[in-house]
């Protein structure tokens, strides 16, 4: 199977290289410097074992690709960016190629399933950070990250199994499940956290925040008649196999951080909090810091504010003004 990196940045560099040194065909497609320094360089990748420059294929546009039978597009975009990003794909790849949703948040799957039939859900638990051109870093242990595989909206077939194997052989961590999805709304509850760490800034004292945010989450959820992973199957499951190295990395935070650093001028909040925003608003569940999180994140984003410009103390006058 060949692997097409749609969005090869932090996650989407450390997934095709690890499966590109362990023999599998890969191209990236990625754009701009990054790509111009993959081209030149090669891409530079940190992790646990030390420093190594990949010499990979990568292009920018998809028409560059000559589409195969034995393709997988892994999709490794930000959830704001799918849609443009399916249309690309289904206009350069046809709607038959196989399509796997390696993103935060439950929104990628619904959205792929307009376009393609086959439509992989990838949970994945890696520490990924990508802040200059040519360069990802992984600062995942003990193993290299670990993923949860299956098809959407449920089940397995011949391209999880093909998936999980060359993911394994890549030394990551990987396994099938038949209701993936209760994986990423798992991991939905941690990525709650993202915005606050980029709203507040790395080291902000937020626990009272985060553990609202995730109550709501909960009630949204059992109104929804949602289930997710619970926390003692995660515990066997993935955490032996990819926690953030205690060491590494202090001064670089989660993805939304990583956008608002790089100028990037959008976050995924609204498909993170706001997720949970608009299931509380279908199931009448009130989610008021949910909602200060996603309107204060979009407005930083828009005023290309720096992470950690709004305090702690600010978020709470905002949610005191607005329950009150």
């Amino acid at each position: 199977m060949r692997y097409i990196i749609y969005g090869a940045g932090a996650l989407g560099g450390i997934i095709g290289s690890r499966l590109h040194q362990h023999a599998r065909e890969v191209v990236l497609v990625c754009r701009g410097r990054h790509l111009d320094a993959i081209r030149q360089n090669g891409l530079t990748v940190n992790d646990a074992a030390g420093s190594s420059t990949v010499a990979m294929s990568a292009v920018e546009h998809l028409s560059d690709i000559r589409f195969a039978e034995n393709d997988l597009l892994v999709l490794a975009t930000r959830t704001q960016e799918t849609e443009a990003a399916l249309i690309a794909i289904s206009a350069a790849g046809g709607n038959e190629l196989p399509i796997a949703c390696c993103q935060n948040g439950v929104e990628n799957e619904r959205r792929a399933a307009r376009w393609f039939d086959r439509v992989y859900p990838v949970a994945v638990w890696i520490r990924a950070s990508h802040l200059e051109p040519g360069v990802v870093s992984n600062s995942t242990v003990p193993g290299v990250g670990a993923f949860m595989v299956g098809r959407y909206p449920k089940g397995e077939d011949d391209v999880t199994s093909l998936l999980i194997a060359d993911l394994e052989g890549a030394g990551f961590h990987a396994e099938g499940d038949q209701d993936v999805m209760r994986w990423k709304y798992l991991k939905l509850l941690g990525n709650l956290e993202n915005a606050l760490e980029a709203i507040c800034g790395l080291g902000a004292d937020s626990a009272d925040l985060q553990r609202t945010a995730r109550m709501e989450a909960l009630m949204c959820y059992k109104a929804a008649g949602i289930t997710f992973a619970p926390k003692v199957e995660f515990d066997q499951r993935i955490a032996p196999f990819a926690q953030p190295a205690a060491t590494s990395d202090a001064a670089t935070g989660m993805s939304t951080w990583q956008g608002m650093m790089r100028g990037l001028g959008t976050s995924e909040v609204d498909y993170l909090n706001g997720e949970i925003v608009m299931l509380g608003r279908l199931h009448g569940v009130k989610t008021p810091v949910n909602l200060i999180i996603q309107r204060v994140m979009n407005e930083m984003v828009r005023e290309r504010r720096r992470p950690g410009s709004t305090s702690v103390a600010d978020l709470r006058d905002m949610l005191k003004t607005t329950t009150s």
